[in-house]
């Protein structure tokens, strides 16, 4: 049975939550291993990864959650910004509920 689980960034040191939301996530995708940084890290480093300049990212109060989180693009302020824990909360099927 899974279970939330903290962590510790790899990159910046911080504690970071993997939720059951996101080890399902990463079940569903193949993925093996736990994340070893954390989400604002993971954004920094895909960021660099693409050749682009870290000032291309915000961050940003979560609009659900209003946790802060660094996301790869700068808002425009019309769409609301969720972060990493939401967004996969928010992209999962919804469960039925049994009676």
């Amino acid at each position: 049975m899974m279970a939330d689980r903290s962590l510790n960034c790899r990159k910046c040191g911080s504690r970071f939550l993997f939720s059951i939301g996101e080890q399902e996530y990463f079940k569903n995708k193949g993925l093996s291993n736990e994340p070893k940084k954390c989400p604002n890290c993971r954004v920094l480093s895909r960021v660099e990864r693409e050749g682009k300049d870290a000032s291309t990212t915000s961050e940003v109060n979560c609009a659900q959650c209003g946790m802060t989180t660094r996301v790869p693009f700068q808002p425009k302020g019309h769409k609301p910004v969720l972060c990493t824990l939401c967004l996969v909360t928010a992209r999962q099927p919804a469960q039925l509920v049994s009676a």
